[in-house]
């Protein structure tokens, strides 16, 4: 992980500004990477099995807001959101390992994708209908709120998702309540294969914010810099008690729905004109222009990076599977589950 220098070409103010530059396009290339040898590498040599998503030219959003939060936030991500695994705590290291379905994964081999929590780094895992973890960010804030603490909720969603009936009872009880939810909707312009003009009638999906009596905003989500801002002011609006943000960051998916899938319904021409968003160039571009770093520097970072990939690759490679006598471990009820234990106690405390 890169550290700003102070030198000549920072003040002493703008130090913290460059290493936090730094940290979002560290985190920006490295999404990018690991997600390239996930699906252009691992799924094609057979590695992984099953379904592969990732968040190609959506890095922005995902870095842009949890680059952000404090220790006591929580994240729920979505399928596209890696980055969001990775800057709260999630290593290379276990990322392929649950990717390859290793024993040593956080899953311990049950699954491979990317439904990765640890509740110590504040991090909820994905639930497969997207839409469901909005009601679940509206508990997590309602339990902030109760214990009067000033930590805030990001939960991300498609443009999809915001078709489903549970979003809007979340939007609503969000903003009734006054939670700490700002609520991230990544309009990749397709939903699997629908495009937003057969999802929905409006111009920007961000009109439903103040529908439901919330601050409703839409912004370039391949603009790293303008997702932060953005996401800043909803922080500092949650964490004072104001209630929730909601904000459409507009972008395009750059792969199809999943690994297996060609997008041959995105017309070709489009895909190149998305193409030249391209939030990583774009925001390199910005970073040598601001002498924030050189081209050589960057050069170097990609490199490192690739070191790190590598080394967690073959470490996860070299891991063991899972034993099948392992399977049931942790899904069925033992004599030590906290549920049969609190159940056998209320019973002998009836019988006294």
């Amino acid at each position: 992980m890169p550290t700003a220098k102070a030198d000549k070409r920072y003040g002493r103010e703008s130090v913290a500004e460059a290493a936090t530059l730094e940290r979002m396009l560290y985190y920006l290339k490295l999404t990018r990477a690991a997600e390239y040898r996930i699906e252009r590498v691992l799924y094609r040599q057979g590695k992984i099995v099953g379904g592969v998503y990732v968040g190609r030219g959506q890095e922005a959003i995902a870095v842009g807001s949890a680059i952000q939060l404090a220790e006591g936030d929580v994240v729920l991500p979505s399928h596209r959101d890696s980055a969001a695994l990775l800057i709260r705590g999630f290593t290379l290291r276990e990322i392929f390992c649950n990717w390859l379905g290793r024993a040593n994964g956080p899953t311990c081999g049950r699954e491979n994708t990317t439904h990765l929590g640890n509740l110590k780094l504040g991090v909820i895992p994905i639930i497969s209908p997207l839409g469901d973890t909005c009601p679940v960010a509206c508990g997590v804030a309602l339990t902030f709120k109760q214990s009067r603490k000033k930590s805030v909720v990001l939960v991300h969603f498609g443009e999809g998702t915001t078709s489903r009936g549970d979003v809007h009872e979340a939007m609503n009880m969000a903003a009734v309540m006054k939670l700490p939810v700002i609520f991230i909707c990544n309009n990749n312009a397709y939903a699997y294969s629908t495009p937003t003009s057969l999802q929905y009638a409006v111009k920007d999906l961000s009109v439903r914010g103040p529908a439901y009596g919330m601050p409703g905003v839409t912004v370039d989500g391949n603009d790293v810099l303008k997702v932060y801002a953005t996401v800043k002011e909803a922080i500092v609006r949650g964490r004072s008690g104001q209630g929730p943000t909601f904000i459409e960051c507009k972008t395009f998916r750059m792969t199809g729905h999943s690994a297996h899938d060609a997008a041959e319904y995105v017309p070709r021409e489009l895909l190149r004109q998305e193409e030249k968003k391209d939030p990583i160039p774009r925001f390199e571009k910005y970073l040598v222009a601001r002498r924030v770093l050189t081209a050589a520097q960057i050069q170097e970072m990609q490199k490192q990076i690739e070191k790190e990939i590598d080394a967690a690759v073959a470490f996860a490679e070299s891991s063991p599977l899972p034993e099948g006598t392992e399977a049931v471990e942790g899904v069925y009820c033992g004599s030590d589950c906290w549920w049969k234990t609190t159940r056998t106690s209320g019973q002998a405390s009836r019988n006294l």
